[in-house]
């Protein structure tokens, strides 16, 4: 079935386990939206897809396609016993995973994916030049690890104007949730040229009162916004993706921005990114400038 015409939540599902635990936090997000939830598999090949330049054998294109729909039929079941009556669609596309989820990526709402082992490992490694959660049309979540239910949201903010989506993503999330928002900003010994602290420092100031100062600038707009969440501010020494793993340990769900600036620059392409994707103890939600 096809999904309305509210932007749905998406979640690419395969069969695995990593994937059934991405769907089953999917349909919460989904629940906390008020969105529909749309269930994607895709049983093609990521350069190419049945029906076009593939010359496929008709019976064995007929069998994948079976099988792909008595998935998505499993994976209903399951989910309805998690959310009862929520709105479940379903879609099997002949394409493969890459563009099938970028182009799904066009109308969701948020694209949620299982932690990146065996088949989805190559969406997140680079290779070849593609990253999924740098180029997808809208937010994307790697369902990884597990949700402590009474921790914050943890959002990692950086001196750029562009960390503004992802602070956005954080208040709501937070907001949704019923927690509180704990905002992140670091500043290492080695990177003080680019972050934006220590060219905005005023006469006299210190690197920690420079980045309390940044963070209130940030967070200002939003709390306005969203004055029913609790907002905690954290200012470290530290590379990003060391405070950002430790703080997901205890989080409910990790928000970080890409193509930002500063601490979190080069976040999905980079050495953080990979630790993020890879080493987060929580789901991580990565969304890119104007997504809020």
């Amino acid at each position: 079935m096809t999904a309305p015409g509210k932007s749905p939540v998406v979640v690419a599902v395969d069969g695995s386990e990593t994937a059934t635990a991405a769907a089953v936090w999917a349909v919460g997000e989904a629940a906390r939206q008020h969105a529909p939830l749309l269930l994607l598999t895709a049983y093609g090949f990521d350069d190419t897809w049945f029906g076009s330049t593939a010359d496929m054998p008709s019976d064995w294109i007929a069998v994948k396609r079976a099988e792909a729909e008595a998935l998505l039929r499993r994976t209903c079941e399951t989910l309805e016993a998690v959310v009862p009556g929520l709105p479940v669609w379903t879609e099997a596309t002949d394409r493969g995973r890459v563009p099938a989820l970028l182009m799904v990526s066009e109308r969701a709402r948020v694209l949620v994916l299982g932690e990146p082992i065996g088949p989805l490992l190559g969406l997140f490694s680079g290779s070849p030049g593609l990253d999924l959660a740098a180029k997808a049309h809208c937010p994307v979540v790697v369902v990884r690890g597990r949700e402590t239910v009474d921790g914050p949201v943890v959002v990692g903010v950086d001196a750029s104007p562009l960390s503004d989506a992802a602070i956005g993503w954080a208040f709501e999330e937070a907001s949704l949730r019923n927690t509180r928002l704990l905002a992140l900003h670091t500043w290492h010994d080695g990177d003080l040229s680019h972050t934006g602290v220590g060219s905005g420092m005023f006469q006299f100031e210190s690197l920690q009162e420079t980045g309390h100062r940044l963070l209130a600038q940030r967070l200002a707009g939003w709390q306005e916004k969203y004055p029913d969440v609790y907002v905690e501010r954290q200012v470290e020494h530290d590379k990003p993706r060391h405070r950002l793993l430790a703080l997901s340990h205890n989080a409910q769900l990790l928000v970080v921005g890409c193509r930002g600036r500063g601490g979190f620059a080069g976040l999905v392409l980079g050495s953080t990114s990979q630790a993020l994707l890879h080493h987060a103890s929580c789901p991580v939600l990565v969304v890119r400038s104007g997504e809020c």
